[in-house]
C-alpha cells in the first residue's frame, strides 16, 4: 500500500499530520484534520484500517507534546494515574467494536454534545482562565476516572473530538485552567492511542509504514503546538478549543447528513 502512494499524496498526508499535531497539542481535535486526510489518501482501504493507521502518528505527536507540557507545567500525578488506566481500557474496548458498530449511529449524538460544549464555553468567557478546583479529591478522582473510561471508549471507536471532550471535562467539571487541562489531556490521550493501537495492530488493521512516516510530521506539529500553547496560555487554548469544536460540529454534521442521503 505504501509503495502505491504518489509523492503528492504522501506530501498531502504529511502536511495534514503536521497540522493535526499542532492543533491537537493546543486544544485537542487533531483527528479532525488527520482522519479525513487519511480517508482521502487511503480511499481504497477499509475504514477500520484507516482508523487504526491514524492512531500511529497520533500517539507519537501526542507523546511529544505531552513531554513538553510535563517539563513546563506541574500536573497532579495522582489524577493522571487515575485517568490513564480507565482511558486505556476504554480505548481498547472501543477499538474492539470499531469494525462492528457503524459510527453513523453515534454521530448525531456527538454533534449534539459538541454543540452543547461550544455554547457552554462561549457563554462563559472566564471559564478555564484561572485554576479553581472543584469537589473533594476523592470525588474529583472518581469523576476523572469515569470520564476517562467513557472518552477513551469513544476515542477507540471513532476518535475525533476525544481530546476536546477531555479538556472540557477537566475545565468545566473539575475546575482546571485550560492550559493545565490540555497538559493532562495529552497524557491521557497517549493512553487512549496506545490502547487502540494494541487492538488494531493485533487485528492487522494498521498500515505501519504509512503511520510511522506520518508520525515524523505529527511530532513536529505537536512540539510547535505545545510551545505555542505554553506561550499563549489558557486564553489561546480556549480560543483554539472553541474553533476546533466548531469545526468538529460542521465536520460530523456533514458526515451524518451524508450517511442518511
Amino acid at each position: 500500500m505504501f509503495a502505491e502512494l504518489t509523492l503528492y499524496t504522501l506530501l498531502f498526508l504529511a502536511i495534514a499530520a503536521f497540522a493535526a499535531g499542532l492543533i491537537d497539542a493546543i486544544a485537542g481535535g487533531g483527528g479532525l484534520i488527520q482522519l479525513p486526510a487519511l480517508m482521502i489518501g487511503l480511499a481504497k482501504s477499509e475504514t477500520v484500517v484507516i482508523l487504526g493507521t491514524n492512531k500511529v502518528p497520533s500517539i507519537f505527536g501526542t507523546s511529544a507534546s505531552a513531554l513538553m507540557y510535563r517539563r513546563n507545567i506541574k500536573t497532579d500525578s495522582k489524577l493522571l494515574i487515575t485517568m490513564v488506566l480507565p482511558a486505556f481500557i476504554g480505548s481498547m474496548g472501543g477499538a474492539s467494536l470499531a469494525s462492528r458498530i457503524p459510527s453513523e449511529v453515534l454521530k448525531p449524538l456527538v454533534v449534539s454534545l459538541l454543540i452543547a460544549v461550544l455554547i457552554y464555553t462561549w457563554k462563559r468567557p472566564q471559564l478555564g482562565q484561572i485554576e479553581l478546583l472543584r469537589h473533594s479529591e476523592p470525588l474529583r478522582l472518581k469523576i476523572a476516572a469515569a470520564a476517562a473510561l467513557v472518552i477513551g471508549f469513544y476515542d477507540g471507536l471513532i476518535g475525533p473530538g476525544a481530546g476536546s471532550f477531555l479538556v472540557l471535562t477537566l475545565v468545566a467539571i473539575l475546575g482546571f485552567a485550560f492550559l493545565s487541562a490540555s497538559a493532562i489531556a495529552k497524557v491521557v490521550n497517549v493512553a487512549t492511542n496506545l490502547g487502540a493501537i494494541i487492538i488494531f495492530g493485533a487485528n492487522g488493521e494498521i498500515i505501519w509504514k504509512i503511520g510511522l512516516t506520518l508520525a515524523i510530521a505529527n511530532v513536529a506539529g505537536g512540539l510547535i503546538g505545545a510551545h505555542l500553547a505554553l506561550k499563549g496560555g489558557s486564553n489561546l487554548v480556549r480560543k483554539v478549543f472553541m474553533g476546533v469544536t466548531l469545526a468538529l460540529i460542521i465536520k460530523v454534521a456533514i458526515d451524518t447528513f451524508s450517511a442518511f442521503n
